[in-house]
């Protein structure tokens, strides 16, 4: 099979995007995982595919796989770049584009500079919903939870932006274990869908740091619904003010939450690299 795809990024979190309105598709884990190898493939964080939908209130169904093959709810970087391809390639002329997800719908907005907009919709901060699982810890919603990870128990704060996140302040963000607990906690039994971790550092009310180990990718340059999990954090434990920017490796986000049942507004850029085919 003769496969045409686009590649993308936002703030350097990269993607294969693939039309799967236009044809059919069908990718088995083991040839996702083949387009992602970086040395074999054509490379990315994550593969994005654009379909049809059956829901009247949505112009695209947005599905997102992560490097290892694996089908997941949500991906805010990969949302925007979603919009700018659907526009690029013709797809809709629409600039506000609603688009369903493993996690129910979600609103993009194409500005007049590019910058995509994304109303990534309400946290999620019942355990139940993320899913957490923390039995002794807390059976209700609360902020903190205390983790044990090989010995050492850590402070984090659990919330779901459609795909599960664990928030931990640090001090100094360059030195944070970023890779190796952030494996730890990824995989712990306490996520029974794992779930990304997010290491914030606190510079002010409106500026944050953030380096986010993905589940199924590793520590990745950029992530959206990341940045929002830890805003939306902040904002809870009093640090953080309504619009916040996110400083991560690959550059910058804005993030808005005016506070509980309201949505996270996201903004940020989404990049087209290159197009080609590839043969599977």
């Amino acid at each position: 099979m003769r496969l045409p795809f686009v590649k993308m990024h936002g703030l350097g979190n990269d993607f294969i995007v693939l039309d799967g309105v236009r044809q059919n598709i069908t990718l088995s884990s083991e040839q996702i995982r083949f387009l992602a190898d970086r040395h074999f493939g054509i490379g990315c964080d994550q593969l994005l595919l654009v379909e049809p939908t059956h829901n009247p209130n949505a112009l695209f169904r947005y599905r997102i796989f992560n490097a290892d093959g694996s089908e997941v709810e949500q991906c805010g970087n990969g949302a925007r770049c979603f919009a700018r391809f659907v526009r690029d390639e013709g797809l809709t002329e629409a600039s506000t584009i609603p688009v369903e997800t493993a996690a129910g719908i979600i609103v993009l907005h194409i500005e007049s500079d590019g910058q995509v907009r994304v109303n990534m919709g309400e946290p999620r901060l019942d355990p139940a919903d993320i899913p957490f699982i923390a039995p002794g810890i807390a059976t209700e919603r609360c902020l903190d939870y205390a983790l044990e990870v090989q010995g050492t128990t850590h402070l984090i704060s659990a919330v779901s932006m459609g795909n599960p996140h664990a928030v931990l302040q640090v001090e100094d963000l360059d030195r944070a274990p970023v890779n190796e607990l952030g494996s730890q906690i990824e995989n712990h039994p306490y996520f029974p869908k794992r779930t990304n971790v997010g290491f914030m550092q606190v510079l002010s009310k409106d500026h944050i740091r953030l380096r986010v180990f993905e589940r199924g990718a590793g520590e990745t340059l950029a992530c959206g619904t990341g940045a929002c999990a830890a805003v939306v954090v902040g904002r809870l434990h009093g640090w953080l003010d309504e619009r916040v920017r996110v400083d991560l490796p690959g550059g910058q986000l804005n993030i808005q939450w005016p506070g509980e049942g309201q949505p996270v507004m996201m903004t940020g850029p989404a990049s087209r690299v290159f197009s080609g085919h590839i043969d599977l």
